[in-house]
């Protein structure tokens, strides 16, 4: 695999980053897409409103977030409508979490209330050999933090990634949605895990006592997940797969 700062390129890619994050008043979001998609990022901070106006970029990004894709709130259905445009278009993109189950509703399939809350690092199981994953170990670590799954995969998609609890994983043409966070960091994991005052005390300490360095270093591998985007989007762009929006 070709390492994004090591690729011939000439310019940077140009990605927007659609940051759904409620309350991320520390800004975890923002710096850990900026340091894992490592290129041109532009951010739009679609809970506030932020949806951009235009489609010149080579790609998208969609984040986590505290909010359900089904809650009825105008900056979703712009969110959604944005995105399905930018489908349409061919752009390929990348949804984390809650961008992952966004994908799965603009496509088409199910998103519910879990009837549970999924938090900690998690062995998830590779489905295939899609792109996005490529490299990664099988299974491959990462942290998850949902209430919500993609419950019924939206017609004609391809899953990648699986646990006995949901869909971790699906890819419908260009789109790739992932369940899990590839981007997190150690610091990120504590604060999102100590955020969580509906859990009991009991269950936040034992999440954060598997914030230690042998679970850090597995799903550092994972982060590679960012690296395949990057190469995925530009051998799209090679190919001639879609017109240049420059």
């Amino acid at each position: 695999m070709t390492n994004r700062y090591s690729m011939n390129q000439t310019e940077p890619l140009r990605i927007a980053v659609l940051n759904a994050a409620i309350h991320d008043d520390e800004g975890h979001t923002r710096r850990n897409f900026r340091r894992e998609l490592g290129t041109d990022t532009v951010e739009f901070d679609v809970d506030e409103g932020e949806i951009p106006d235009a489609f010149d970029f080579d790609a998208i990004a969609i984040t986590g977030s505290a909010a359900s894709v089904y809650w009825d709130d105008d900056w979703i259905d712009e969110t959604r409508e944005y995105v399905r445009e930018g489908i349409d278009r061919g752009l390929p993109v990348l949804g984390v979490c809650w961008g992952h189950q966004l994908l799965g509703d603009v496509l088409g399939g199910t998103v519910e209330d879990m009837g549970q809350f999924e938090i900690g690092y998690r062995e998830i199981r590779r489905i295939g050999d899609a792109p996005l994953l490529s490299g990664l170990d099988d299974p491959f670590v990462a942290f998850a933090t949902h209430g919500d799954a993609v419950t019924e995969l939206p017609p004609g998609a391809e899953p990648i990634a699986e646990t006995d609890v949901a869909n971790y994983g699906f890819r419908v043409g260009h789109a790739f949605g992932v369940q899990f966070h590839p981007e997190y960091d150690a610091e990120t994991a504590r604060t999102v895990t100590e955020g969580k005052e509906f859990l009991d005390d009991d269950r936040i300490d034992a999440v954060l006592a598997g914030i230690d360095d042998e679970n850090l270093a597995a799903a550092g591998e994972t982060k590679r997940l960012f690296d395949n985007f990057i190469e995925y989007v530009r051998e799209v762009q090679a190919e001639g797969k879609r017109p240049t929006n420059r």
